[in-house]
């Protein structure tokens, strides 16, 4: 069994911002020259995600919408978290959204639906940030 690991980084140019990451997490499969087996794509700070979704523009409107409905991001006040920072409704969010995907790799591709991409969502930005992708396989 062959494995591959690569980080990607990421500056974000918002606060929240949600990046296809469909074609880096391909060209990671491409140079891992695996076929068959599985491949992990997972956020590696606190405050931002990896997901599967549609790449539709309103579908991301309604992501932005819900989710600070869920966990706004101010009055900064309202949460125990913000003493010393001001992003307790990114790490809120980023639990709702998830830390990681897994998808299937068959035939060298990624075995996915016919509208799943996968996304880097960014809860917390204009920093540096990066994500892992793990892959194992023959």
């Amino acid at each position: 069994m062959k494995s591959y690991r690569k980080e990607l980084w990421f500056n974000t140019t918002q606060r929240r911002q949600l990046i296809n990451i469909t074609g880096d997490v391909k060209k990671c499969l491409t140079e891992s020259g695996i076929k068959e087996g599985l491949i992990l794509v997972n956020a590696m700070h606190i405050t931002a995600s990896v997901f599967i979704n549609d790449d539709e523009s309103g579908l991301h409107k309604d992501f932005e919408k819900w989710l600070e409905g869920l966990a706004p991001e101010k009055p900064h006040s309202q949460y125990n978290h913000n003493t010393y920072e001001d992003n307790a409704d990114a790490h809120l969010k980023r639990t709702i959204m998830g830390r990681e995907v897994v998808v299937a790799i068959t035939d060298g591709k990624l075995d996915f639906g016919p509208w799943e991409q996968i996304f880097y969502g960014e809860f917390d930005g204009k920093r540096k940030k990066r994500l892992l992708v793990k892959i194992i396989g023959e």
